[in-house]
């Protein structure tokens, strides 16, 4: 019974990072480490260190990634802090979607405000698109990475 509540959680996670609602890695990563406390073992620690190094590798490698591909778009910090706090207030006021639209808004508003014009701001909301796009992918790819460690072990026995 163990087992599938921790799968369960996994997949919740998953859709974190997915969906980028809530900390989809952070959670698979806590299933997984509480799966490896309550089964023990060379496998399971194995399991865990993997996981570890999946999670932490990816969730800096997107912020690393992510912010070079919008530095050589030419999108400025302050269009990144001005899109992240209009995307949190977008969060509370639109569920689900608000988050990526306000970011998006946000970056496009900041630069018009900036003095870019519309072609470059719409080319900067565009990065920020992307940027957001690539971010997930490097999430859940961290994510499936536990995931199939796990699975992997729990298939070998």
């Amino acid at each position: 019974m163990g087992t599938v509540i921790v799968g369960l959680i996994i997949v919740l996670g998953l859709g974190g990072a997915l969906t980028q609602i809530y900390p989809g890695p952070a959670i698979v990563l806590a299933a997984v480490a509480v799966w490896a406390f309550m089964t023990g073992g060379t496998a399971a620690w194995v399991v865990l260190a993997v996981s570890a190094v999946a999670v932490v590798v990816t969730s800096a490698g997107k912020y690393v990634l992510v912010g070079r591909r919008l530095q050589r778009a030419g999108v400025p910090g302050a269009s990144l802090l001005v899109g992240g706090l209009v995307g949190m207030a977008g969060f509370f006021l639109v569920p689900v979607v608000g988050l990526p639209i306000g970011f998006t808004l946000g970056v496009y508003l900041w630069e018009l405000v900036r003095g870019t014009d519309q072609v470059g701001a719409r080319a900067a909301a565009w990065e920020a698109v992307k940027a957001q796009g690539l971010a997930i992918l490097f999430e859940l790819g961290g994510c499936l990475v536990a995931a199939a460690a796990w699975g992997g072990a729990l298939i070998r026995g």
